[in-house]
């Protein structure tokens, strides 16, 4: 049986990923260019590891579970599960990396899947699924960096160092905003702190900024990288705090403006996207 689009969603036995998330719109995009088929019990749907395929293959496929329910691990250890209505997958096709966990059916399984070719030519069709997608990351983010904290896995070893924007969409964003000019922040500012209200996104075009969750650096955020969104996509508190390691200059994005250019710059939410699964991939390899 195929996902039932219900007024208030499938139905779950846990809360919904994100309040943005519309199973309609989902299974919309999916449709657009996939086809359902079967998955028998105890199948390996893609595995840790697994390659990227070559420039001459479709490459990276990212699924949509239509019933069923699909679990998720890393080093044999079991991270999550997928139920009915959920995407899973997507990390490969959008950082254009090898898989960074294993994903297997739990139960007879019915799925759709899309190439990296059809995901990002759908994006630019769809951007409220971009922003979907954002929510479904964030969501994992938040359960992953709960569960390192909880367990004393988290460390501030070897932070992260994901890059964001190209120099040709950063100084269309600076174009975007000159009337908002960017902003100085001296070394060792507080920009942001844990648990805070979020109210803007910050891109930061010159300087580094230091992101640390329970006083340890998990992030450093050079320029063209950015920092911040999380709290823009999902509307609740800060998951980390913001510290220019050095001097910095940053441009500060609003809801409303982030919103505006999710909806009109596909590039910019996909090179968004793009981060969000280098900080997730980050942070899953902790388990290892």
């Amino acid at each position: 049986m195929e996902l039932e689009i219900e007024k208030e969603g499938p139905k779950s036995s846990r809360p919904a990923v994100s309040k943005l998330y519309q199973p309609a719109v989902a299974l919309a995009f999916f449709r657009s260019a996939g086809k359902p088929e079967d998955v028998a019990a105890g199948k390996v749907i893609f595995a840790e590891n697994e390659g990227v395929a070559n420039v001459f293959s479709e490459g990276a496929r990212m699924y949509l579970l239509l019933d069923g329910e699909v679990t998720l691990s890393v080093a044999g250890k079991p991270i999550g599960n997928v139920i009915k209505g959920e995407v899973f997958g997507e990390m490969a096709p959008i950082s254009q990396l090898p898989r960074s966990a294993t994903a297997t059916a739990k139960t007879a399984c019915k799925v759709i899947s899309l190439n990296d070719k059809q995901f990002q030519a759908g994006l630019a069709q769809s951007p409220e699924f971009a922003l979907m997608l954002m929510a479904i990351i964030i969501g994992r983010a938040r359960e992953t960096l709960t569960t390192l904290t909880s367990g004393g896995k988290l460390s501030g070893k070897d932070p992260n160092r994901a890059a964001v924007f190209d120099r040709k969409l950063l100084a269309d964003l600076e174009r975007e905003f000159e009337e908002r000019p960017a902003a100085m922040h001296p070394l060792n500012k507080v920009i942001v702190k844990e648990g805070d209200r979020g109210i803007f996104m910050y891109v930061v075009l010159e300087g580094v900024v230091a992101i640390s969750v329970a006083e340890k650096v998990i992030e450093k955020v050079g320029a063209g990288g950015a920092f911040g969104e999380i709290a823009l996509v999902d509307q609740s508190a800060r998951v980390a705090t913001a510290v220019a390691e050095t001097d910095c200059t940053l441009l500060a994005i609003n809801r409303n403006d982030f919103m505006k250019l999710v909806k009109t710059k596909p590039g910019f939410a996909l090179s968004l996207l793009k981060a969000l699964s280098e900080r997730l991939r980050y942070m899953t390899a902790k388990y290892k």
